[in-house]
């Protein structure tokens, strides 16, 4: 809090450095709290998957199509919305994504076949996928830069916490409660109608109506909200009108190719071993797969809060590109260890989630940074969509790859995607840590 006092803190102090404090931490918290919202409507799912299967007599093939579902829709919304909120502006995509929430989540309570549980789930995974390409550049063009990696990486907190807090959540409501699945599942619905209410009357974003060339309202906005430092910043931004094809051009295909792939090998495993974590663990022998489940959710949510409080000091190549090489070699461990006792085998799992959840913190952090203005929204949610290809391959092939291949070669192949994911950012990793946005997103371009 005291960095939010020093950030909104001007010279002559009184009502305008009070409105822009309070007015940061509104943004904050309702972004924060928009992605929490993601990771529990991810979440929720697992613990009340065989329960599901069982009582709308699911096939395997549909029980994974259903967990994979909400991935999927985030490949359809994510580029969509950043392409749409870098066309339309920020304000009217982050109000329409919340209401859309809202309303998918409601229809939660009525679900009674697996085809309308399916498009459900696909329409809210298209409302997460619209609120990566808005939330996180928003968040971006409004933080200061010597907080930026700290807020953007706390949007990932509030992911994980969001992801761990509904399978908690969702395994003790279906095993110590009579409420039906459909209700716990509804129970998103609550949080996205306060979110709605709070997000109500948020302003446009100063940077991208300065990229449009509406300077005067840029301006206007940004002296009442945006922290002083970033004011100076915001006049060399280009007035520019961004394309999706921009994000192929010599001038950013790099950003494009890193965000994209770092962010792909980054939770193709977390997404495979978290969703069926009970089941995994399970596998290998361990008598509490729910402690074991809970315990790497609590592990990942802990190397969240470590790179967090960590990357505005070490910066972000320290931080993206070590830990994925270790985790390439947990894993690795674990496919080629198959006599391992299961109390190292969890050991090994919980230093995996600790690790690749600290890594997945920058894969919020690099695609705001990297990219301009005028294709920021675009570029998140391409960077977004493509790493859900890999998620919702995790999801969906991890149970058919145990069943066939066996557990050891499933790790296995983790490991390649984890080390793939490690050469690609010790090649294209760049650091950013201290820079202005306007100089962040030049370093490809230079």
């Amino acid at each position: 809090m005291s960095d939010l006092r020093n950030t909104a803190a001007d010279p002559g102090g009184g009502a305008a450095a009070v409105n822009k404090r309070r007015f940061l931490i509104r943004m904050i918290t309702v972004l924060i709290g928009g992605m929490f919202l993601d990771g529990y409507i991810l979440g929720i799912i697992g613990p009340l998957s065989s329960t599901i299967a069982e009582d709308l007599q699911l096939s395997s093939l549909m029980e994974g199509l259903i967990a994979a579902a909400a991935l999927i829709g985030i490949f359809v919304g994510a580029p969509i919305g950043g392409w749409v909120t870098d066309r339309l502006g920020r304000k009217p995509v982050f109000m329409f994504d919340i209401a859309l929430f809202t309303v998918a989540s409601g229809l939660q309570f009525f679900v009674d076949s697996p085809g309308l549980l399916l498009a459900i789930r696909l329409l809210m995974g298209i409302a997460i996928g619209i609120e990566y390409g808005v939330g996180w550049p928003m968040l971006a063009e409004f933080s200061p830069t010597h907080l930026r990696g700290r807020l953007l990486g706390g949007m990932t907190i509030a992911w994980y916490s969001g992801f761990m807090v509904a399978f908690l959540f969702g395994y003790l409501l279906i095993n110590n409660t009579d409420l039906s699945w459909q209700f716990i599942l509804g129970t998103s619905t609550f949080l996205a109608a306060a979110l709605f209410l709070g997000r109500i009357g948020l302003p446009e974003s100063p940077r991208w109506l300065w990229s449009v060339g509406r300077r005067d309202e840029a301006r206007a906005l940004a002296d009442k909200y945006m922290p002083d430092d970033t004011l100076a910043d915001l006049e060399h931004e280009d007035v520019l009108k961004g394309t999706f094809g921009m994000l192929f051009s010599k001038q950013h295909w790099r950003a494009t190719v890193f965000t994209s792939g770092f962010w792909f090998c980054a939770v193709t495993p977390y997404f495979a071993i978290a969703t069926f974590a009970a089941s995994v663990l399970e596998t290998y022998g361990l008598d509490d797969p729910l402690a074991g489940g809970v315990g790497l959710s609590a592990l990942a949510t802990a190397g969240v809060v470590a790179t967090v409080l960590l990357i505005d000091k070490l910066g972000r190549r320290a931080l993206t590109i070590p830990p994925q090489w270790l985790c390439a070699a947990v894993l690795a461990v674990i496919g080629l260890w198959t006599g391992a006792p299961p109390a190292v085998v969890l050991t090994l799992f919980l230093v995996f989630s600790f690790f690749n959840a600290g890594y997945n913190t920058l894969t919020g952090v690099y695609p705001g940074e990297v990219f301009p203005t005028e294709i920021r929204g675009a570029g998140t949610g391409f960077a977004a969509a493509v790493s859900r290809v890999g998620a919702a391959l995790g999801t969906f092939l991890l149970p058919i790859s145990i069943e066939t291949l066996g557990t050891g070669p499933t790790m296995l192949i983790a490991a390649v995607v984890a080390a793939a994911g490690a050469g690609l950012s010790q090649w294209l990793a760049p650091e950013t840590k201290g820079m202005s946005l306007t100089e962040a997103a030049a370093v490809y371009s230079h």
